[in-house]
């Protein structure tokens, strides 16, 4: 009798002990959950909604404008925020007229976003109509919802080192699971 029960005792610890080395890699370095908390999305992404962040993409690829990151917030990095990328590193963002023009090589000019993300009509703020610069591995980030969003307008660019990973899942609530693959194109802007 207690050898049966020294040998369940071990096939249990067995269990438990590769259960173990198959989650803590794939939490700690593939994915990681994530709660979202406030408006600041919305409509894409709603108050008290579950995600998957993906961790390991941006080890093989750069980060792609559209895309939705979770980042530590640069001013406490206890605090994890979702945002929007929307200036890429070496390009320079303006927001004027309530509108969101990207300076780069390619559009010296200016590229106008057409953000089809956004629901109709959102205005997009600042402070300032000055043309924010971002250094070689920074991000401009906002959220959907432009007008109750603490973002890069008020906290400034979010250092690549900040970055957690990307959307991948919406898991909760059951009728709004989905999965996130491509990032927005612009191709279309105004």
């Amino acid at each position: 009798m207690f050898k049966k029960i020294l040998i369940l005792f071990f096939e249990a610890v067995k269990v438990v002990a590769i259960s173990l080395a198959i989650i803590i890699p794939v939490r700690y370095f593939l994915i990681q959950p994530f709660y979202v908390k406030g408006m600041s999305m919305e409509s894409s992404f709603q108050d008290h909604e579950y995600l998957i962040i993906d961790e390991i993409s941006y080890r093989f690829r750069p980060i792609a404008r559209g895309e939705v990151i979770v980042f530590r917030y640069p001013l406490n990095p206890q605090e994890y925020f979702i945002k929007r990328v929307i200036g890429l590193p070496g390009e320079s963002v303006q927001i004027k007229d309530s509108q969101v023009i990207i300076y780069n090589d390619q559009y010296p000019g200016g590229l106008v976003l057409s953000e089809p993300y956004l629901d109709k009509g959102t205005p997009t703020y600042s402070n300032s109509d000055d043309k924010i610069s971002l250094g070689a591995d920074e991000y401009f980030v906002l959220g959907d919802n432009r007008t109750a969003s603490k973002d890069s307008r008020s906290f400034g660019a979010v250092n690549r080192s900040f970055i957690t990973g990307r959307v991948f899942l919406r898991g909760w609530p059951f009728s709004r699971i989905a999965i996130f693959n491509q990032p927005v194109d612009y191709s279309d802007s105004k």
